[in-house]
C-alpha cells in the first residue's frame, strides 16, 4: 500500500536476502526442544527462517535446495550439540555456510552451543574427537575424503573461534529472547541500508528519534506534520525500518486516507499484524476499539498510521495510552495539525535545505548526479528555486528532465514556470479537496490577493465577507496550506500558491471564472462580457486606461471584493499633479455590485458612486485619490455594516455624507481633502467612531460636536482656517489622541473638563477606565492665546504642556488648583509672570518657563514662594530676560530644588538666599554676562556651569571657594585626586619643573607656606596616571623621616583629551602628627613618584595670589585655545573643567587671558573642597 517516497533516490536498494535466518542443526539432539522453541521465537518476531521440515541428514551431500537457501541467508545460526560432528550433512553445512561468510555479501554467523563446551568445538575434543576419529577411521585410505575431514574441522576451529552463546547455563527461554533481540537488531541495521541514499534523512531521523525518547518506559505519542509532497511518509518509514527491530511486534499501515473499506478494515489490518496472525477480528469500528485494547494493552509495539485526515483515524486506531504495553510507540502522520495537537510532540517537517535540494534533483536529472556543463547547472538552479525545497516537485521535476537535451530543458522550465506540473498539483489539492466551502474560498482569496499582505488587514477583509474566517485561516494552517510569518504576513509555499490559482484557471476554462488577478483578465471579461456571473472577486494593479462596460459591470451581481490600486499613483506627490487620473477611454459606470462588501479602489474616476449602489453589506470603502465631489448626489439607505469610509485625497470633495445611515461607522479618514469646508453635523450621531483624520483639511471652516464615547483618535492637524475647538459630549470611556498643531484655534472650549487626553504626537495618559485626566499637551498650538478656567477642575492631571503657544500670555489662576500636578512646561510662551497660584503646587517637581516670546522692556517675574512648591526639583528660567527683583528673595525656600537653570539672563546679583537650597546639585549661569557677585554657594553644590560668563563672575567663584577653605583639614580628613582636563597639547610653560622620568624631586623656595594663601601643588601630565606617592623631606638631617602620601587619581579614561590638571591640597598632605613640631617651611624638598603610562609631566606651587600666575599665562596664551567653560563636577570622585571654545577676538573684550588663568585657579582649587580618601 505504501505509495513511492518523493525522498528515494534512483538509486537501487542494496540486494534483498530471501531468508533472514538459516539454522544448522543436528535433529536427534535439538529438533524437538532447543531448536524448535528457538525457531517459533524467530517466527514470532517476524524473522523469517528457512525451514526445512523434509531434513533427513542422511548421506554425504546436501541438496541444491538447501545450499541456495544457506546462500540467500542473511544470518545462519549453528546450533553445536554433542552429536553435532557425527552428521557429515550438518558439517558439510558448516562448510558452506563458512564459504559464504567470506564472500562479498558476508553472511553473518552465530555460533550457539548448546550443553557443549565451546573449547571442545574449536579443538574437536570429547564427543567431537570421537566423531572424527570415525570420520578419518573410514576416510583413511582417500584421500580426498580426508581433505574434506580437514575443511570440516578447519570450519569447526573458525566457527567456534566467532561470537555467539554458550548455553550451558542459564534459563532456555531467556536465552532464546536474548538470541532473538540480537537477530532482530542486526536485521534492523542491515535492513536500512537504503537510507543512505535519501537525501536530508539524517537530520529529520534525529530530530524524530529524540522526540520519541525510547528510554522511557511509558507509552508515547509523536505526530509529523506537514504539506503534501514534503516527505512524511518516507520520515515515518525510515524511522519504522530503523526501530522495529526494539520492539515486540510492529506495524506500518499506509496511506490510510485512501482506504475505501471502512475503519474496522484498518483495525483488523493493525491487528494481523500486531499478533502475528491475519483474521478478521472484528467487523465493527466499535468492536475494534474495544479489541484493540484489549489484545494490545500488555504489548510493547511500534505503531506508525500514515497519513490520516479524519479524527476517526485517531479515535479508533490510536485511542488511549493505556490501549498499548508500556515501552509502546505511536507515529501519525498527518496534514491536518488540528488532529494530532493533543499528542505529546507534534514534529513539523521542513522542506530541504538548498544544498540538499539540488543533490536531491541531481539525483534524479543527471546520470550518477554529474552536471554535463554551466548551462545545465544554471538551468538546474532555476528548477530548484521555484521548487522552494519540496522533495515531491525536485523529484518530478527531475525525472522529467532526465536525459532532455538543453533545448527541452528551456522549455520544459518555461512552461512549469507558467503551469504547474499536474502530478504536483493533485498531490497538493488534496489538502484543498478536503477543505469546505468557506474554507475552500478563504483559501483562494489568499492564493490569488493575499499572499505577502499583513495578516490583521486580511483578516478585516476576510471578516467582512465569511463568518468564522478566524477559525477558517486556523485550519489553512494547520493542513500546512498557510502559514504567518515573523512579520505577521499570511504566506505560502509558491508551489501550494500555483495549486490554488491553478483551481480558479480551471474555473475560467469552464466558463466560470470566480476571481480576476490580472489587468489583461479584467479587459478581457469587459470586452467579450463572458464569466461575469460567477465573479465574486477583483483585485489587480492598473498600469493602464481601462474602458468600463456599464453592462458587464451590471452583471457582476456576485462581485463582493474589488480592488484596484493605480500603479501609476505616486503617493508622495499631489493628488492628480503628474498623470492623468482617469481609467476610462469611452465608458461609464452605472452600476455596482450591491452584494460589495469591501471596496478598494484608487483614484475612482467619476465625481459620485452611482445613484442605484445600495450595498448593505459593504463593511470597507475606499476611494482615496479620487475625483469624487460628492459621494453620492442625494440621501443613500442605510449602510448598516460600513465600518471603514476613506476619501482622503480627494482633492474635489466639497462636502462629507450624511452619516446617519452608518450607525457602525469606527473610521473616517478625510485627510488631505483641500477642498472641504465643512463636516455634516450628523457625525455626532457615530457612537462608534474611534478615529477620525481630517488632516491637513486646508479649507475645513466647521466643524460639528464629537460624540467621544469611543473616540481614540481626533487629527485637525494643519485644519487652518477651523479657528474653534470642536466640542465634546458623550462619556469619555477611552484614551484619546487629538492632533491640534497648525490650526488656527486660538482658544479652547469650556467642554476641556470633559476631556480624558489630548497630545500632540503620542498616546499618552489613562491605563485604566473611568481614571481621571493626566496628561494635555497643546504644544505647539501657535495660536492659542489663553486656557479656560475650567482647566482647574481637571483634578488627576498630571502633566501639562503649553510649549510654543506663541501667543500664550498668561496662564489662568485656576492653574494652582491642579493638586496632583507633577510636570509644567510653559517654555517658549508670552508669558512674563506666572500667577501667584503656581505655588500652591506642591507636587510639581518640574517647571520650565525657558525661553519667553518677551518684547523689549517687559521682563519675567516669578511671584513669591512663600514656601510652595514643596516638591519642586527641576527650575528651568534661563532667557527669560530676568533682572534683578526677577527672582523671588525668598528662592531658598524651594527645599527640594536639585538642578536651577538661570542661563542667559540680564540680572546684575542673585538672591543671597540661593546659599539656602540644601539639596541643590547643579547651577547654571551660561552667558548671564552682566552677573557681577555671587551670594554664598550650598555647602553640596556639585556643579557650576558658568559658561561664557563676566571675568568678574570668575573671580566671584574663586573668591567663594577659597572662602570654603579657610580651616585647617587635618590628617584624618578623607581626600582624593580629582582631574580637570583640556585639549591643549604641551604642558603649560608656568610649569616651572617640567620632565619626562616617572619621578621628580623639587626643592622648595625659602618660606614657600605662606597660611591662607598657599592652595597646593598643581600637577599636570599627558598620559594614563594611576597613583603617585607624594613625599616632604625636612632641610635638616635629624633622623626624622619625611612626610609621605599615596594618592589615587579618579578614574578619567572616558575623555579623550591631551592634558590633565590636578591639584595636590597642602591640606591633604600636611600630617601634624609626623612633623613632630615642625613647621611647612622646615621642609624643603618634595618628591612624586608616579604610577601608570605618563608621557610628560609638569609642577608648580600654586598660590591664590599670584602675579606671575598671571604673567606666564597670559604671555603663554595669545595664540593658545582659551578655556570658554568652567564646569565643577565633584559628585563622585571627579571635578572637570570642560575646555571647548577657541579664543576669538570678537572685540567686545569680554574674553581673554585673563579668563582662562582663573578658570584654571577656579578648577584646581575646587578640588580642595571636597573631602575624600587618602592612600
Amino acid at each position: 500500500m505504501a505509495p513511492s517516497s518523493p525522498f528515494v533516490s534512483n538509486l537501487q536498494y542494496c540486494p534483498r536476502w530471501k531468508y533472514d535466518v538459516f539454522m544448522s542443526f543436528r535433529g536427534e539432539d535439538t529438533r524437538k526442544t532447543f531448536t524448535g522453541h528457538l525457531y517459533e521465537g524467530l517466527k514470532n518476531r517476524g524473522i523469517f527462517t528457512f525451514q526445512d521440515d523434509k531434513r533427513l541428514e542422511h548421506g554425504d551431500s546436501i541438496t541444491e535446495e538447501l545450499l541456495k537457501a544457506i546462500e540467500e541467508s542473511q544470518v545462519a545460526l549453528v546450533v553445536f550439540s554433542e552429536n553435532y560432528a557425527t552428521s557429515r550433512w550438518c558439517l558439510n553445512e558448516l562448510v558452506k555456510i563458512m564459504e559464504c561468510k567470506k564472500e562479498e555479501n558476508r553472511q553473518i554467523v552465530i555460533p550457539i552451543f548448546y550443553n557443549v563446551d565451546p573449547a571442545h568445538v574449536r579443538h574437536q575434543g570429547e564427543s567431537f574427537a570421537k566423531a572424527f576419529a570415525k570420520h578419518e577411521s573410514k576416510y583413511k585410505d582417500d584421500v580426498e575424503e580426508m581433505e574434506k575431514v580437514q575443511r570440516w574441522r578447519t570450519a569447526l576451529t573458525a566457527a567456534a573461534d566467532l561470537e555467539g552463546y554458550d548455553i550451558r547455563q542459564g534459563v532456555e527461554s531467556e536465552n532464546i529472547q536474548q538470541i532473538v533481540n540480537q537477530i532482530s537488531s542486526k536485521l534492523c541495521k542491515t535492513s536500512v541500508s537504503y537510507l543512505q541514499n535519501i537525501v536530508g534523512i539524517d537530520t529529520h531521523l534525529e530530530e524524530v528519534k529524540s522526540q520519541l525518547k525510547l528510554g522511557i518506559n511509558d507509552v508515547r505519542i509523536v505526530g509529523i506534520w506537514g504539506m503534501g509532497g514534503i516527505g512524511k511518509t518516507t520520515v515515518a518509514r525510515a524511522i519504522f525500518d530503523t526501530l522495529s527491530c526494539q520492539f515486540a511486534d510492529a506495524s506500518f499501515i499506509a496511506d490510510i486516507k485512501e482506504n475505501k473499506c471502512g475503519m474496522h478494515s484498518l483495525q483488523n489490518i493493525l491487528l494481523s499484524e500486531l499478533l502475528r496472525k491475519k483474521d478478521n477480528y472484528v467487523n465493527n469500528k466499535e468492536d475494534g476499539k474495544h479489541m484493540i485494547a484489549r489484545r494490545l494493552r500488555f504489548k510493547k509495539v511500534l505503531v506508525v498510521l500514515d497519513d490520516i485526515d479524519h479524527r476517526d483515524h485517531v479515535d479508533y486506531l490510536v485511542g488511549n495510552l493505556d490501549w498499548y504495553g508500556d515501552g509502546s510507540r505511536i507515529i501519525v502522520t498527518t496534514r491536518d495539525k488540528h488532529l494530532i495537537e493533543t499528542n505529546d510532540v507534534v514534529y513539523e517537517m521542513t522542506t530541504l535545505a538548498d544544498h540538499q535540494a539540488i543533490k536531491l534533483f541531481n539525483q534524479y536529472a543527471f546520470i550518477k548526479e554529474e552536471v554535463p556543463n554551466k548551462c545545465f547547472e544554471k538551468l538546474s538552479m532555476e528548477v530548484v528555486h521555484h521548487a522552494r525545497g519540496l522533495p515531491l516537485a525536485l523529484k518530478v521535476w527531475g525525472s522529467l528532465l532526465h536525459k532532455r537535451d538543453i533545448t527541452e530543458w528551456r522549455s520544459a522550465i518555461e512552461e512549469m514556470k507558467n503551469n504547474c506540473n499536474s502530478e504536483i498539483v493533485e498531490k497538493l489539492r488534496i489538502s484543498y479537496d478536503r477543505l469546505n466551502i468557506i474554507q475552500q474560498d478563504i483559501f483562494l482569496d489568499i492564493s490569488c490577493f493575499f499572499r505577502g499582505k499583513d495578516k490583521d488587514y486580511i483578516m478585516q477583509i476576510l471578516e467582512s465577507c465569511y463568518s468564522g474566517a478566524n477559525i477558517g485561516l486556523r485550519i489553512l494552517m494547520d493542513k500546512s496550506l498557510v502559514f504567518i510569518s515573523i512579520n505577521n504576513t499570511i504566506e505560502m509555499h509558491d508551489l501550494i500558491q500555483e495549486m490554488g490559482k491553478y483551481v480558479v484557471k480551471m474555473q475560467k476554462k469552464s466558463g466560470e471564472p470566480s476571481r480576476i488577478w490580472h489587468t489583461e483578465d479584467f479587459k478581457e471579461v469587459m470586452v467579450n462580457n463572458t464569466g461575469t456571473m460567477t465573479i465574486e472577486a477583483i483585485w489587480f494593479t492598473c498600469f493602464e486606461q481601462i474602458c468600463f462596460n456599464k453592462e458587464v459591470m451590471k452583471n457582476m451581481k456576485r462581485l463582493r471584493i474589488l480592488c484596484i490600486a493605480d500603479g501609476r499613483l505616486n503617493r508622495f506627490s499631489s493628488p492628480h499633479s503628474s498623470i492623468d487620473s482617469k481609467y476610462i477611454l469611452n465608458g461609464s459606470i452605472e452600476f455596482l455590485s450591491n452584494n460589495l462588501q469591501w471596496v478598494y479602489w484608487e483614484q475612482y474616476p467619476w465625481v459620485s458612486l452611482p445613484d442605484n449602489f445600495k450595498p448593505q453589506r459593504l463593511v470597507h470603502l475606499y476611494l482615496g485619490w479620487s475625483l469624487l465631489h460628492d459621494l453620492w448626489t442625494k440621501r443613500k439607505e442605510l449602510l448598516p455594516c460600513l465600518r471603514w469610509l476613506d476619501l482622503s485625497f480627494s482633492d474635489r470633495l466639497m462636502q462629507t455624507p450624511n452619516f446617519t445611515g452608518m450607525p457602525n461607522l469606527e473610521c473616517l479618514n478625510l485627510k488631505r481633502c483641500r477642498s472641504l469646508k465643512k463636516v455634516h453635523p450628523s457625525l455626532g450621531n457615530c457612537k462608534k467612531l474611534n478615529k477620525l483624520s481630517l488632516y491637513r483639511c486646508k479649507s475645513l471652516e466647521r466643524f460639528p460636536c464629537v460624540n467621544v464615547e469611543s473616540l481614540e483618535h481626533l487629527d485637525l492637524e494643519g485644519c487652518l482656517k477651523l479657528d474653534k475647538f470642536p466640542n465634546f459630549f458623550g462619556r469619555m470611556k477611552l484614551e484619546l489622541e487629538i492632533k491640534v498643531e497648525g490650526t488656527g484655534i486660538r482658544e479652547l472650549p469650556s467642554s476641556i473638563q470633559y476631556l480624558t487626553h489630548i497630545t500632540k504626537k503620542h498616546l499618552l495618559g489613562m491605563k485604566n477606565l473611568e481614571a481621571p485626566f493626566t496628561e494635555l499637551d497643546l504644544a505647539g498650538m501657535k495660536k492659542l492665546i489663553a486656557l479656560p478656567s475650567s482647566i482647574g477642575m481637571l483634578k488627576g492631571l498630571v502633566k501639562l504642556d503649553v510649549s510654543w503657544c506663541l501667543k500664550l500670555e498668561s496662564l489662568p489662576e485656576e492653574i494652582g488648583d491642579l493638586e496632583n500636578l507633577v510636570n509644567l512646561d510653559a517654555s517658549c510662551t508670552r508669558i512674563s509672570k506666572p500667577p501667584s497660584s503656581i505655588v500652591r503646587l506642591n507636587k510639581l517637581k518640574f517647571l520650565n518657563f525657558a525661553g519667553q516670546c518677551l518684547e523689549d522692556g517687559v521682563y519675567f517675574v516669578f511671584p513669591q514662594v512663600n514656601e510652595g512648591l514643596r516638591s519642586l526639583e527641576i527650575l528651568n528660567l534661563s532667557s527669560c530676560n530676568l533682572i534683578d527683583g526677577g527672582l523671588p528673595e525668598d528662592i531658598g525656600c524651594l527645599s527640594s530644588l536639585k538642578k536651577l537653570d538661570l542661563s542667559k539672563n540680564n540680572f546684575e546679583h542673585l538672591p543671597r538666599s540661593i546659599a539656602q537650597l540644601g539639596a541643590l546639585e547643579a547651577l547654571y549661569l551660561s552667558y548671564c554676562k552682566r552677573l557681577t557677585q555671587l551670594p554664598e554657594f550650598p555647602e553640596q553644590l556639585d556643579k557650576i556651569d558658568a559658561y561664557w560668563s563676566n571675568d568678574s563672575i570668575c573671580n566671584s567663584l574663586f573668591q567663594n571657594i577659597s572662602s570654603l577653605q579657610q580651616h585647617d583639614i587635618s590628617a584624618s580628613d578623607s581626600l582624593s585626586l580629582r582631574a580637570f582636563v583640556s585639549w591643549e597639547e604641551n604642558i603649560p610653560s608656568w610649569f616651572h619643573h617640567r620632565g619626562f622620568d616617572k619621578s621628580v624631586s623639587v626643592n622648595l623656595p625659602e618660606n614657600w607656606y605662606v597660611r591662607d594663601n598657599f592652595l597646593g601643588f598643581a600637577v599636570c601630565y599627558s598620559g594614563e596616571l594611576i597613583d603617585m606617592t607624594a613625599q616632604l623631606i625636612s632641610l635638616c638631617d635629624d633622623g626624622t623621616s619625611g612626610i609621605t602620601r599615596k594618592l589615587a587619581l579618579s578614574n578619567h579614561s572616558d575623555w579623550n583629551s591631551k592634558i590633565y590638571f590636578f591639584l595636590i591640597p597642602f591640606a591633604g598632605l600636611w600630617d601634624t602628627c609626623k612633623a613632630i613640631g615642625k613647621t611647612p617651611n622646615d621642609y624643603g624638598l618634595i618628591t612624586l613618584c608616579f604610577s601608570g603610562e605618563m608621557n610628560k609631566y609638569g609642577l608648580r606651587l600654586l598660590y591664590k595670589d599670584d602675579p606671575e600666575f598671571d604673567a606666564n599665562c597670559s604671555s603663554s596664551t595669545k595664540h593658545s585655545n582659551i578655556i570658554g567653560r568652567v564646569m565643577f563636577e565633584t559628585k563622585g570622585e571627579l571635578c572637570r573643567s570642560i575646555c571647548q571654545k577657541n579664543c576669538k577676538d570678537d572685540g567686545d573684550g569680554l574674553i581673554g587671558c585673563t579668563q582662562k588663568v582663573q578658570v584654571w585657579r577656579i578648577a584646581l582649587t575646587a578640588a580642595t573642597n571636597q573631602k575624600g580618601y587618602v592612600l
